[in-house]
């Protein structure tokens, strides 16, 4: 396009500028508690294929800001994220925000490169698995509990039942497949740029100066300074957005507990997603 042409195009308003769409993936991964479902692909699909397919996309950002939770549905996202910018052939950058850990950071992982503040906390590179005992809670209250199954091991780990020492060595057996797979993951991802052993899989976690010496991430910047370094100063900035907070419920004044949770259960599940945030002091 000839200068002549480009200055006639910017006096009519209708210069076009290099374009990054920019994704949002927050909270807490898999699971849905309170008012808020948690990140899963089905959620975040149709968002993605809309970033991938954006007129003059120079490159996808992604806004991240999450502690983790369902190790399946992160590596779901990873891995559409990274298909979709294979099959478009559109680079991917990653930005951490307050926290990216554990599933928060197989989602950074989808970036070529992944940016951080120097306060965002990095990595928690293992897996855990946490519930509630109450074994003697339901004879206090004079309840008899009646389980059968088909399968010995059909009620392992029942929260109302004594510990069982061959039911912890069997979920231990679990986590360490899965832990494998996230270590595998980020081997394969970070590559060379890893520095350290194996205190990096121990489920440590990292602020963004501590992260990058380590090679999990790849320099403390924030999204709109990155891409207008690389894609210059009036590069188009679009986020795109899902449909999320559409779909909350509105809270009506006075709504009793039970109407803004729904039932016990979920009440139950805001807390264990508040308990992901806390973790990291969020």
């Amino acid at each position: 396009m000839s200068k002549f042409f480009r200055t006639i195009l910017k006096w009519l308003g209708l210069e076009r500028h290099p374009r990054v769409a920019v994704v949002r993936l927050q909270g807490v991964i898999g699971a849905s508690g309170g008012l808020r479902p948690g990140l899963s692909l089905a959620g975040v699909a149709a968002q993605l294929d809309s970033a991938f397919a954006m007129g003059r996309a120079k490159a996808v950002a992604l806004q991240i800001n999450s502690p983790g939770g369902s190790p399946v549905q992160s590596v779901l996202i990873h891995d559409r994220i990274r298909a979709l910018s294979e099959e478009h052939g559109i680079p991917v950058f990653a930005f951490c925000e307050d926290v990216a850990a554990s599933g928060g950071y197989i989602l950074a992982m989808a970036g070529d490169e992944i940016f951080a503040d120097a306060s965002s906390i990095i990595g928690s590179i293992g897996v855990v698995s946490a519930g509630f005992g109450f074994p003697g809670l339901l004879e206090k209250l004079g309840v008899e509990r009646r389980v059968h199954t088909a399968g010995e091991n059909k009620s392992m780990l029942d929260p109302f039942s004594p510990e069982d020492p061959k039911d912890v060595e069997r979920l231990k057996a679990l986590q360490g497949e899965v832990h494998e797979e996230f270590k595998g993951l980020v081997r394969t991802r970070r590559g060379e740029r890893l520095k350290g052993g194996d205190e990096l899989f121990t489920g440590e976690f990292w602020a963004g100066k501590s992260a990058m010496e380590h090679g999990l991430i790849d320099g403390l910047d924030d999204l709109r300074s990155v891409m207008r370094r690389r894609f210059g100063k009036k590069v188009d900035l679009k986020i795109v957005s899902g449909d999320r907070g559409i779909l909350r419920p509105k809270i009506a004044a006075g709504a009793p507990l039970e109407g803004l949770f729904g039932a016990p259960g979920q009440a139950l599940a805001w807390v264990e997603s508040r308990a992901f945030w806390q973790k990291f002091g969020l």
